[in-house]
């Protein structure tokens, strides 16, 4: 409790001095809206950053600890001869709690969702923008209405859908896989990663549509021009010439796919069922219950630090790039 209450005085002193210079730097009037803003921003990270190291100094104790003292600092970084109570809760959310494979399960559905995403998007974005047909802004127009569809609403739909679908795909394709060796073959979009692939591409769809077409529509045609009498084709102008100058857009697309689907939860929920399949969010439902179950409460917020580094890595290293991109594809070129 009192290093929770230290942190929060140590802000709004902090607030407190950034407000006497702003005031000092500026005009009053624009001082003090300055400080307002700027007060307002420290207390909103305060908000965000003390329960993300709360949990962090959690994952360092035991659960006894948890109970005991549950706001001080914990005795595996006081204590030299104590640091084997956080070694093991990382190592049990780890290997024992089955993290390892959902964690390699939500890297593999991740990087191949936002792939797709990246390649459909830009090549859909291209079209739309860069070519004039009939259909032109009406395609465009409806692809971009897909935002205005909540995708929660189509998951049950959908999961019917593919019911119906895999036993379609099952009586078409027997025929063909028993020649490959498979005596009873059946194939399942509703519980497999590649169902869960195709709806993550089709929701990100619209979105993605929606930055990249900015983007090509600021590229001057100068450009496109130069590429064809150089020799190359339409493909190639695209990707070797087009593609590349809309990287700032691709980045910014990834950023918001790779942490959107890392974290998502209800549509795993509802398509996976298969505990080899599972990806971290449905790992970390499951470590709750075993957490509770067994008072293993460090093990579960152990488990809680190891999902959010990779959100927070890719966030540190790409953040720079999310302002730069929404902008740049904004501003006629």
């Amino acid at each position: 409790m009192r290093l929770f209450l230290t942190l929060l005085t140590a802000t709004a002193l902090f607030g407190a001095f950034w407000c006497l210079c702003c005031l000092r730097k500026r005009q009053p009037r624009d001082g003090f809206f300055t400080a307002l803003a700027y007060t307002a921003l420290i207390v909103w990270a305060t908000m965000i950053l003390v329960p993300c190291l709360w949990m962090t100094l959690m994952a360092f104790k035991g659960s006894n600890e948890i109970f005991t003292n549950p706001y001080g600092l914990p005795r595996a970084l006081t204590q030299p001869g104590q640091f084997h109570v956080a070694a093991e809760n990382f190592r049990t959310a780890w290997r024992e709690s089955n993290f390892q494979q959902y964690f390699l399960n939500s890297c593999k559905v991740v990087t191949i969702a936002t792939a797709l995403r990246l390649l459909f998007g830009s090549m859909a974005a291209y079209a739309l923008t860069r070519y004039r047909f009939t259909l032109n802004r009406i395609l465009l127009a409806l692809f971009i209405a897909g935002l205005m569809v909540p995708a929660q609403i189509s998951l049950f739909p959908l999961f019917f859908q593919y019911k119906d679908m895999s036993e379609g795909l099952t009586v078409l394709l027997a025929p063909l896989l028993r020649l490959f060796g498979y005596e009873n073959p059946v194939i399942s979009l509703a519980d497999s990663h590649t169902g869960l692939i195709l709806i993550y591409v089709a929701t990100g769809l619209p979105f993605t549509i929606l930055v990249l077409s900015g983007f090509f529509k600021s590229l001057p045609n100068e450009i496109y021009e130069a590429a064809l009498i150089d020799g190359c084709g339409e493909f190639q102008a695209f990707l070797r010439v087009m593609l590349p100058l809309a990287k700032p857009g691709l980045i910014t697309v990834a950023i918001f796919s790779i942490i959107g689907l890392y974290n998502d939860y209800l549509t795993a929920l509802i398509f996976i069922t298969s505990d080899h399949l599972k990806t971290i969010p449905l790992g970390l439902a499951q470590v709750s219950i075993q957490a509770e179950f067994r008072g293993l409460y460090g093990t579960y917020f152990a488990a809680l630090v190891i999902a959010s580094i990779p959100s927070l890595v890719v966030f540190l290293l790409l953040q720079r790039h999310i302002t730069r991109g929404i902008t740049a594809g904004a501003v006629k070129g």
